[in-house]
């Protein structure tokens, strides 16, 4: 159901408003109610509240070896990255074990000053150093970092990998709905409830589209509700005035007149919902509870933490030093990111503010085929560790960040034990950079996956690693199929070039599907029918058959 523009607003409204756009659900039975479905997706767990979902897809693949960087194995570096590799600290032991690195840079250096890899404590590890915000939620034991992630006989054509991640279907380019609209059809609750799935973007994703029921899409929360009138008294007293004239229309009965009018009465709820709700700068209020990354010169001259949505320059990071200074060093994010986190501020205050079960949001822009780095400064100050990718990888960084902050100090439907983040990126990049000083369409790559509920890393009484919070790239977390070193090794095992998987991305999001939303085990085999297939091995360790690759099954992160 995407936002309507205020120049469609009179001709769609004179064809009954939203009639056409409810025509595809008008052959679902009115019986298919939350009552009769299976699972607990959408029913409040035994503490009242109701578990969710938020995932940012990384558009264009992104280079996993440059993100969660395997500083273990030889074949990371020269020759085979030269200008991207990202260097090791020559004070840091990277076979260490115990926490993550995070180089608070405090009031005086930038916030990305630290060029080096970032360990991870696994002994084997690193994340980029524009990753540096993980580290905390990392430590705190709310993030899993899921290495070597792809699917038999990969595509590596954007368009149909990205249908394959949204689909759930590897290579069958015959399936058109996405994995979690067939969760929100599964819950019972897509054809009753106001709000099931929601994005924030230009179109309604893949992921999230299906033929018998309604999504929803929003371009922009804080021009429109949902029927393009403007957020005003007299606009949604016009807006309350429609819906209440349509739905007084007669239906035939094999048209579901009852349906139709629930319909209608979801939509009507929907709008009062979003009404309700600022999106506007105005209410872009939310801040960090502490002095963010040691900057105590801005929290004290600001009244508190950096906010945690960057959408100007006044609320980006500590670019404000005093009502006279500015520093562009201390920029959070990069300041071509704030329309991303509009979006992703409206994505968390819909999980937040309403019922709604998943939210979504993309960042484009990963396809590094050239200029993936910055070319070396004689300061020092650029270099592999800044550039394009860089500013990609800050983006993500500070975005989980900032999720964990809101949903921990802002809670309302929604707090951080109930809600997972997730990214998606159709496939990664070669082990070897290009001579553009970028990388090339390979296959398998990173996935995160955070929240208060993900089994991260934990520390033990005397600081001992009881569990780590890394998946499949070393360490006691890669004991299944563990990351072979060297020049022959996991590297290039993919048909002799690329990064070999052992993660299939369907078992990571089954996990989630079924372990953390709630759906049952026969639910989650019609979501994902790859479940039902033994030569899948999505479930347990196993091989899969198409390609004869040993993947790990389900990764035990929820």
């Amino acid at each position: 159901m995407n936002i309507l523009s205020r120049r469609s607003f009179l001709s769609h409204s004179a064809k009954l408003g939203l009639g056409t756009a409810l025509a595809s659900l008008t052959d679902v039975p009115f019986v298919m109610k939350r009552a009769l479905a299976e699972g607990s997706i959408g029913l409040p767990g035994s503490n009242g509240r109701v578990k969710k979902l938020l995932f940012i897809f990384l558009r264009g693949a992104n280079d996993g070896l440059n993100t969660l960087i395997p500083f273990g194995d030889s074949a990371y570096g020269p020759p085979n990255r030269v200008d991207l590799e990202i260097k090791k600290d020559p004070v840091q032991l990277y076979t260490a074990l115990g926490r993550a690195v995070f180089p608070e840079a405090g009031s005086v250096a930038g916030t990305y000053a630290h060029p080096y890899g970032l360990s991870l404590g696994n002994g084997f590890a690193a994340l980029h150093p524009s990753l540096k915000f993980l580290s905390p939620v990392y430590n705190s034991g709310d993030l899993a970092a899921i290495h070597r992630v792809g699917y038999p006989r990969q595509s590596r054509s954007h368009f149909d990998s990205q249908n394959y991640w949204e689909t759930g279907a590897p290579n069958d380019n015959n399936t058109k709905d996405g994995i979690l609209y067939r969760a929100m059809v599964e819950s019972g609750l897509a054809y009753t409830a106001p709000l099931t799935g929601v994005s924030i973007g230009s179109s309604l994703p893949l992921i999230l589209r299906g033929s018998k029921a309604a999504m929803t899409n929003v371009s922009d929360p804080t021009r429109f509700n949902l029927l393009a009138i403007p957020n005003t008294t007299q606009g949604n007293a016009k807006a309350d005035a429609f819906l209440a004239a349509a739905n007084q229309a007669e239906f035939a009965n094999k048209r579901e007149r009852e349906f139709l009018r629930l319909q209608y009465g979801n939509l009507a709820s929907s709008l009062e919902i979003f009404a309700s709700m600022d999106f506007s700068e105005a209410g872009n209020t939310y801040r960090d509870d502490i002095a963010t990354d040691g900057d105590t010169d801005y929290a004290n001259a600001n009244g508190g933490g950096y906010y945690l949505f960057p959408t100007t320059n006044e609320k980006n990071g500590g670019w404000r030093r005093s009502s006279t200074a500015t520093r562009a060093d201390k920029y959070v994010v990069p300041t071509s990111s704030y329309d991303f986190f509009t979006r992703l501020k409206a994505a968390a205050m819909v999980l937040n503010k309403t019922d709604a079960l998943v939210a979504g949001v993309s960042i484009d822009g990963w396809d590094t085929h050239s200029e993936q780095a910055d070319q070396p400064s004689a300061d020092g100050l650029r270099g592999s560790h800044t550039g394009s990718h860089a500013n990609l990888l800050r983006r993500v960084g500070w975005a989980v960040y900032a999720l964990n902050k809101y949903f921990t100090r802002y809670a309302d439907k929604c707090r951080w034990d109930d809600v997972a983040v997730v990214t998606l990126s159709e496939f990664g990049r070669t082990s070897v950079e290009n001579s553009d000083n970028g990388t090339d369409h390979a296959e398998a790559s990173v996935m995160f996956v955070a929240g208060g509920g993900i089994k991260g890393f934990e520390a033990g009484p005397l600081g001992e690693v009881i569990r780590s919070g890394v998946f499949n790239c070393g360490g006691s977390g890669d004991q299944s199929v563990p990351w072979q070193t060297g020049p022959n090794g996991t590297f290039f095992k993919a048909t002799g070039r690329y990064l070999q998987r052992n993660t299939d991305y369907r078992s990571v999001l089954g996990k989630l599907i079924r372990n953390h939303l709630g759906a049952t085990q026969e639910q989650l085999d019609r979501i994902i029918p790859g479940y039902a297939v033994a030569a899948e091995s999505l479930k347990n360790k196993g091989v899969q058959t198409r390609d004869n690759t040993t993947v790990v099954g389900e990764p035990d992160f929820v």
